[in-house]
């Protein structure tokens, strides 16, 4: 491998065969940054109204943004091609639907923080299930990382043991449930060739999401609920932020050599792939 340096575009240094680009860099930590204000916000955003139609109403705030975004590079109305079809429906029912309903119910009964590392708890589940769908083989160090990954959320759970704490157990099984849940998505999507671009793909995987989420608010909470100013400031944060903007940033491929050998490269190698994230 040439390890020589060369310029990339608009003058950013990148290595050849494992490119390092500041820019992509800066937008992974906006990435992160937006990610991480946003469980406090949608802590907030359910207190303000039912889980279930929050998630309703943060992607389909979402289909539009991203809707802006691809209609100047993208013909939106233009059916994904076939192929592409199991990749849409595989993430928009399991990254998208199941994991933003199962969170948000369960940030209904625990603080954000707490939530936040259970149900970035991922890699857990993408080791096994990479190794029983994709015949990846285990490294020692990914099941240490599996091993010690168990142990800190058993430490996390372990108060809900308590009869008077009984009651949040129930919430982190949702958020573990909503892990494995996104863990399916990534196996899924590495193991998926697709045609269509990520971008173009993505307005296409939301509106599948708002379609499950919407009856499943309608029957467990029902009629849409009124949004107060502070609701809306939430979605408004959510929706086009933090759940919009990663599929514009992961459109831009952030390639740092060999990601998707080990859990938490794994995730960046499905999000550079096709999301933008998790």
């Amino acid at each position: 491998m040439d390890a020589s340096s060369r310029q990339g575009h608009g003058g950013h240094k990148s290595v050849e065969g494992g490119r390092i680009d500041l820019r992509n860099c800066a937008l992974l930590a906006l990435l992160i940054l937006t990610w991480a204000v946003s469980w406090p916000v949608i802590k907030i955003g359910v207190r303000e109204m039912p889980p279930l139609w929050f998630g309703v109403l943060r992607y389909a705030i979402a289909t539009l943004c991203v809707l802006l975004v691809t209609s100047t590079t993208h013909r939106f109305f233009t059916t994904p091609p076939k192929a592409d079809w199991p990749l849409i429906l595989v993430s928009a029912s399991f990254q998208m639907a199941a994991y933003s309903a199962l969170t948000a119910v369960a940030l209904v009964a625990l603080p954000p923080g707490r939530a936040s590392v259970l149900a970035f708890s991922t890699p857990i589940w993408v080791v096994s299930l990479a190794a029983w769908w994709l015949n990846e083989r285990i490294s020692a160090p990914a099941v240490l990382g599996v091993i010690v990954g168990l142990g800190g959320v058993f430490a996390i759970a372990s108060p809900s043991l308590a009869l008077d704490h009984f009651h949040h157990l129930l919430a982190y099984l949702l958020l573990m449930c909503a892990s494995a849940a996104w863990a399916i998505s990534i196996v899924f999507v590495r193991h998926h060739g697709f045609t269509a671009s990520a971008l173009a793909l993505a307005p296409w995987q939301m509106l599948v999401a708002v379609a499950l989420l919407l009856p499943l608010a309608l029957s467990f909470e029902g009629l849409p609920p009124s949004i107060g100013w502070t609701g809306a400031a939430c979605l408004a944060f959510v929706g086009p932020i933090s759940t919009g903007l990663p599929y514009r940033v992961w459109s831009r491929p952030v390639a740092i050599s060999e990601r998707a050998r080990c859990p938490w490269r794994s995730w960046q190698h499905q999000a550079s792939d096709y999301q933008s994230q998790h």
